[in-house]
């Protein structure tokens, strides 16, 4: 499930750029691990904490300077996790069969995402219209997530349609130009689209399941436990401060999206956040694996595990309670 940028074709998706967030490190133990570098996609979920951080001055509370990065979506932040270029990142649930490959640790759920759909040119309405067509998708992402999850409902299979590999910044200008009869790909780049194709047809859409779709930030194996409990402080603080002020929150994001607020609201109604003390609670009660199994199994079906692991192997739902009874 779910990146200036965005899924920000708004503003960014291409390429990746970044930006440092005003941020200094005042900590009297500043020898070791005092700055963090923290890649984000460029829409609500991907920015919202991070931006929150900078305005509270979070990051200086726990004695770090964060440099933070955008990308375009979470397979290239595990990427650039896994070559030592990030300490930390956010993906989408779609991205969330790399951390269960051992490719990252999950270190905190952010939101519930609902902002994924499987969109066709005026005329093809639904997914059974779609046998034979290309469909564009950013492979490995929600919105291969939303495509192959369409395809199952319809009793279909990826070998059903032409799957194209695309990068979310081509989809935009290939369903644009019509080089394409449909894609799987997210909420606010479909409003980049419609801009261009009003009458684009959404034949399929996350919100019509009865799953969770888990967004969270990922850390490298490599990142030490302390420096982690240190950020995941930051993003609970965030996420109670996004809880309780949400219009300041889109305020906060769209300023370092660059966007307008209108855009960030929209994006935001796809979203369903959740205190940090709930998500303390359901990572007790067992209700994040539970999340997590149902993404897991999905990428077995889909071939992209072979078996789904105990989500305990790369949720660290240990240091989340931790850091917040502290």
């Amino acid at each position: 499930m779910r990146s200036s940028t965005i899924r920000r074709a708004l503003a960014a998706a291409s390429t990746v750029s970044m930006l440092a967030l005003s941020v200094s490190a005042c900590s009297e133990d500043t020898a070791n691990d005092s700055t963090v570098d923290f890649g984000y996609i460029g829409d609500y979920n991907g920015v919202s904490l991070l931006a929150i951080a900078k305005k509270l001055g979070l990051w200086k509370e726990v004695g770090l300077t964060a440099k933070v990065k955008a990308f375009n979506d979470g397979p290239i932040q595990v990427q650039a996790l896994r070559a030592g270029n990030l300490d930390f990142g956010y993906i989408g649930p779609g991205a969330m069969w790399l951390p269960a490959s051992g490719k990252a640790k999950v270190v905190a759920v952010n939101t519930l995402a609902y902002a994924d759909r499987v969109i066709a040119q005026p005329g093809i309405t639904s997914m059974k219209d779609l046998k034979g067509k290309k469909v564009g998708v950013p492979e490995g992402t929600s919105g291969d997530m939303a495509l192959n999850l369409a395809l199952e409902k319809a009793g279909m299979t990826a070998k059903d349609v032409q799957k194209v590999p695309m990068a979310p910044a081509t989809i935009v200008s290939a369903f644009s130009s019509g080089r394409i009869d449909g894609a799987g790909i997210w909420y606010p780049l479909i409003d980049t689209i419609k801009a261009k194709v009003p009458d684009l047809e959404e034949v399929a859409s996350t919100r019509e399941t009865d799953s969770s779709f888990p967004t969270a930030f990922v850390a490298g194996n490599k990142v030490k436990p302390e420096l982690t409990s240190k950020v995941i402080k930051v993003l609970q603080k965030a996420n109670d401060w996004r809880a309780r002020h949400p219009r300041e929150a889109i305020t906060e994001s769209a300023r370092m999206l660059e966007l307008d607020e209108s855009k960030v609201k929209a994006d935001a109604a796809n979203v369903e956040t959740l205190p940090t003390a709930d998500l303390v609670a359901k990572t007790k009660d067992g209700t994040v694996d539970k999340w997590l199994n149902v993404l897991g199994d999905f990428f077995v079906r889909n071939g992209q595990l072979e078996s789904a692991p105990d989500p305990s192997s790369y949720y660290t739902g240990d240091l989340y309670t931790k850091a917040y009874a502290k």
